[in-house]
């Protein structure tokens, strides 16, 4: 099983039905060293899907002060790639460390990753 840390809309149950075919179970974690913000989708299936053209995403700062709420869950592989495809170009996927010591993947803003 792969893990996934979602702090938007990833964790909407009308996007997880649409991505995966079924509701995901998880549980809430933290993100530090990130803040978010808000880009605008212009990709018609997603913003279909999500019912939003706003979505948030995760801006790397690398302060430990600086938190994100969210939900990690539990995804196969195959899942994994799904969430990809659902995903836009802005964002790009990279594994995090989460406060609970659970290490993750988070989909960030790919012009700020680390």
């Amino acid at each position: 099983m792969e893990k996934l840390f979602s702090y938007g809309t990833l964790q909407l149950d009308t996007v997880q039905e649409e991505t995966f075919g079924r509701l995901l179970t998880g549980k809430k974690d933290i993100l530090t060293g990130y803040v978010l913000d808000k880009i605008r989708i212009k990709d018609i299936a997603v913003i279909e899907t999500s019912g939003t053209d706003r979505h948030p995403i995760l801006v790397f700062t690398g302060d430990t002060s600086d938190h994100v709420s969210g939900t990690v869950f539990d995804i196969t592989t195959n899942e994994l790639k799904k969430s990809d495809e659902y995903e836009v170009a802005e964002y790009q996927r990279v594994a995090a460390q989460l406060k609970s010591g659970v290490t993750a993947w988070i989909y960030a803003d790919a012009r700020h990753v680390r």
